[in-house]
């Protein structure tokens, strides 16, 4: 007589996680192949006859915290509404109920500086909880050599209070009043390397602005734009770049470091050029920081050099930011004018290009459409991360600076998400640094892709 009997064996594979409004406990998705065997016994004969798949969910208790809920704002829903009509548009509006969540496509530049003062805690908070994956601390040194998160080493006077406190009197240009009857426009100058890093964290920060036309201190550090706010900037907490790294870790986020060039004259004190790209790998070497959790950023090429000579598991995803287009001799559409060329960048070990967003596309036919500079640096290997979404205020008159090659079809706040969408599909960068994260992880969040891990 024939039997027929099921065998069951099972193996488990961990293929997603899903957010959980209890900060205390994390769910996460199990997709579990069983493998059902109907057998025929004839004494000896087996006979696989099919094989299913099913899903079983289990809950995995995690610490306090990691659970991270990710809230976006209204923001992204208002340049949502603000799109033009059609199928973009349509496929974001399906999108409005969720769910969210971080993804590493999401950059937090400088934090999330459209409404908290830059490089603070306060404004890396905010972009986690928008769903940047990576965090940006723009790297300086301080008097006594202390790497910290500022995005100049001479910007104190228009991101923190320095004008209002004692150190003034330490500022390489301490402020000086514009002049109404000779327009002659205010000037100060404050710089990390006039002050030791006991007395930066003794500032505050504040929103990146300055009246050119302030008579008082006062008047001069008014200076926001009216499409930002200074609504976040009683409290903004600096940071040394060690613990930007901590915070970092605490907000299971990764990062992504960019070494700025020195104002001073280098050696500084005996700080050589060398000593400082290495300091900023060493501190997160000390933090017990996997490499590949780490984009080390610079605008000079002989610090992505060096990090691929010296520190090849940090230079391995090293990015060169692309600054050429401030050399009068370069042309965006005239690959003759790139020096060094694309493949010349990839025969150095260069493997992640960034340049702002601008350089990537251009108008075609009344649409956008990638530039020849993007199919070159696409051709020739190379991974793309680009700059800044959010950036610009309103863009009903074409956008500036970051639209400059679009600007004749750049006329409503929505474009952003136009172009954000030729950026990830057509481009295919790999991130997108942005002033006001939740737009990027709105966006990633609807196209599907991948989660923050």
């Amino acid at each position: 007589m024939n039997k027929i009997t099921k065998i069951m064996i099972v193996s488990s594979a961990v293929l997603g996680l899903s957010a959980c409004d209890d900060d205390d406990v994390e769910i996460k998705e199990v997709q579990t192949q069983v493998v059902v065997k109907e057998v025929e016994t004839i004494e000896v004969p087996v006979i696989v006859k099919e094989i299913e798949t099913v899903e079983v969910p289990v809950l995995v208790q995690v610490p306090a915290g990691d659970a991270l809920n990710i809230q976006l704002g209204s923001r992204p829903f208002f340049l949502v509404d603000d799109m033009d009509g059609g199928e973009l548009k349509e496929a974001m509006q399906a999108c409005a109920e969720g769910p969210f969540y971080k993804t590493d496509f999401s950059i937090g530049h400088r934090g999330a500086p459209m409404q908290y003062p830059e490089h603070t805690k306060e404004s890396y908070e905010a972009a986690a909880r928008m769903g940047a994956g990576i965090l940006e601390c723009d790297v300086t040194f301080t008097q006594d050599k202390e790497l910290v998160c500022r995005h100049s080493q001479c910007d104190l006077h228009t991101t923190t209070n320095i004008l209002e406190t004692e150190l003034a009197s330490k500022c390489t240009t301490p402020f000086v009043p514009a002049n109404p009857a000779t327009g002659t426009p205010a000037q100060a100058m404050c710089c990390t390397s006039d002050i030791t890093l006991a007395e930066f964290k003794t500032l505050k920060g504040k929103m990146d602005a300055a009246n050119s036309n302030g008579t008082t201190v006062a008047e001069y550090m008014d200076g926001t734009a009216g499409w930002r706010t200074d609504l976040y900037s009683s409290r903004g907490t600096l940071l040394s770049h060690a613990e930007s790294i901590e915070l970092f870790k605490s907000l299971n986020a990764k990062m992504t470091p960019e070494l700025k060039s020195p104002s001073v004259e280098m050696p500084f004190d005996g700080f050589t050029q060398e000593d400082y790209a290495q300091k900023m790998v060493d501190e997160y070497k000390a933090a017990d920081v996997s490499p590949d959790q780490v984009w080390a950023q610079s605008f000079n090429l002989a610090d992505v050099q060096y990090w691929i000579a010296n520190e090849p598991a940090f230079g391995e995803q090293a990015v060169y930011l692309d600054g050429r287009y401030s050399d009068p001799s370069f042309n965006v559409a005239d690959s003759a004018t790139w020096s060094p060329t694309m493949e010349e960048l990839v025969e150095q070990g260069v493997k992640i290009l960034a340049p702002p967003t601008w350089m990537l596309v251009t108008e075609e036919n009344g649409g956008i459409v990638p530039s020849d500079y993007a199919k070159a640096a696409k051709d020739a290997g190379l991974g793309i991360i680009t700059w800044t979404l959010e950036r610009s205020g309103p863009l009903a008159s074409g956008g500036g600076w970051y639209y400059q090659t679009i600007g004749n079809i750049t006329n409503n706040d929505g474009d952003q998400l136009k172009l954000l969408h030729v950026l990830a599909k057509d481009v295919g960068v790999l991130g997108v640094f942005s002033d006001w994260p939740g737009t990027t992880t709105y966006y990633a969040s609807c196209m599907g892709m991948p989660a923050s891990i």
